[in-house]
C-alpha cells in the first residue's frame, strides 16, 4: 500500500511520544470538525436506505442531480479503471499518488505529467486526472481550461476525471453544478472539510450511464446507516459551511506567514494546507517529529505538506518547534 498521512500510531511508537501528546498535521483534512451529534439506534440498526432524505440535500449543497454516494473517493478511485479497456492515462504529478496506482495496478499505461504538459497535450491520452486544488502542489485549473481539455478528450471518447477532494472551501470553482458531460467525472469528498475522514463518504458526479455502471460494479449500501444520518443534517449546515471556509482561509494564511518567518517559505497551498519543497525534507520532518509534530514528508519531489494547526496553541506549538528543532545550521542556516 502507499503511504499517507495521518500514521500517528506509528509515529509515537517510533519516536516513543505518548498518543495524546502529538500535534497532528500529517493530513489535509480540516481541524474544524462539523460538530457530530448523537446518532439514534436506528441508524445502526436498520439497513441503510436510499430514499431516507441524504440524496436530496447532497444534491442542492453539489449543484447537481448527477450524484452517486460512494465509500469515500478512494472507492471510486480504485474501481474507475475497471470500467475501461486499456488506456493511455496521463496523471497530475505531483499528485494523490493513488490515482496514478491504482490505473498502473490493471495494466493501463500511466504516465505522470505535469499540470502544463497535460493541458496542453490532451490529444495524447484516453484518460486525464487531474486534482483541482491539487494535493499536495496547490495548482488550481479554471473551468475553461478544464472544459477545452475535456473537449479534446471526449472526441475519442475518453474521459476527464477532476478530484475536487478539496473543492468546499471554494465551491464556485467546482464543476458539478454544470450540466453532465460524456466522459467527464468528478469526485468530492466529505471527510476534509467536514472533518469526517472516519466517515469514508463521498459523492461522484457523472453522466447516468457512467453512474450506473460504477453503482453496478460498487454494489449496495455504499454508505452506512450513521454515516447517511450524519451527512444529511452537515451538508444541510449552510451557516456552519460559510464560518468553516472564513476558518481554514484565515488559517492557512496565518500557516504560510508562520512557515515563511520560520525558513519554510511555502512553495503552494490552499485553504487547507501549505506545501513546502526543500532540499532537507526528510531531515525536517524528523526533526518536527522529535518535537511531537507530525508533518507529511514527500520523497518526490523533496518535500512537506502541513495540515491547519487547529488553535492558536497548536501554532504557537509548531512554532516553536520549527524554532527549536529545525532551523538549525545543518538544516536551514543559522538559528533566529
Amino acid at each position: 500500500m502507499l503511504e499517507h498521512g495521518g500514521r500517528l500510531r506509528r509515529a509515537a511508537r517510533e519516536y516513543g511520544i505518548p498518543l495524546e501528546d502529538w500535534l497532528d498535521l500529517s493530513t489535509g483534512i480540516s481541524p474544524f470538525a462539523w460538530p457530530v451529534p448523537d446518532i439514534p439506534g436506528e441508524a445502526w440498526h436498520r439497513l441503510p436506505e436510499d430514499d431516507d432524505g441524504l440524496m436530496e440535500v447532497a444534491r442542492d449543497y453539489y449543484g447537481t442531480q448527477a450524484l452517486l454516494p460512494v465509500s469515500g473517493t478512494q472507492a471510486a478511485i480504485q474501481s474507475l479503471p475497471l470500467l475501461r479497456d486499456h488506456s493511455r492515462v496521463g496523471v497530475l504529478a505531483p499528485g494523490y499518488a493513488e490515482h496514478a496506482h491504482v490505473w498502473r495496478r490493471v495494466g493501463h499505461d500511466v504516465r505522470p505529467r505535469s499540470a502544463a504538459d497535460l493541458l496542453s497535450s490532451g490529444d495524447r491520452y484516453d484518460v486525464v486526472i487531474l486534482i483541482n486544488p491539487n494535493n499536495p502542489g496547490g495548482e488550481t485549473f479554471g473551468r475553461e481550461q478544464l472544459l477545452d481539455l475535456h473537449a479534446s478528450l471526449r472526441r475519442r471518447s475518453g474521459w476527464l476525471i477532476v478530484d475536487e477532494a478539496f473543492m468546499d472551501a471554494t465551491p464556485g470553482e467546482s464543476l458539478c453544478a454544470m450540466p453532465p458531460r460524456e466522459g467527464l467525472i468528478v469526485l468530492r469528498s466529505v471527510g476534509k472539510f467536514f472533518g469526517l475522514a472516519g466517515a469514508r463518504a463521498g459523492f461522484v458526479s457523472a453522466t447516468t450511464d457512467l453512474l450506473l455502471a460504477l453503482r453496478s460494479h460498487l454494489g449496495p449500501w455504499a454508505l452506512t446507516g450513521p454515516t447517511r444520518h450524519v451527512l444529511k443534517l452537515a451538508l444541510a449546515d449552510t451557516a456552519w459551511h460559510v464560518e468553516a471556509q472564513a476558518k481554514l482561509r484565515a488559517a492557512s494564511t496565518h500557516l504560510a506567514a508562520l512557515l515563511a518567518n520560520r525558513g519554510l517559505a511555502p512553495s503552494a497551498g490552499t485553504p487547507f494546507f501549505q506545501w513546502c519543497r526543500h532540499a532537507h525534507a526528510p531531515a525536517i520532518q524528523r526533526a518536527l517529529a522529535r518535537k511531537g509534530v507530525l508533518v507529511r514528508l514527500f520523497d518526490e519531489p523533496s518535500s512537506l505538506r502541513f495540515g491547519l494547526p487547529g488553535s492558536q496553541e497548536a501554532f504557537d506549538r509548531l512554532d516553536r518547534a520549527l524554532r527549536e528543532a529545525v532551523v538549525a545550521p545543518n538544516v536551514l542556516g543559522p538559528r533566529r
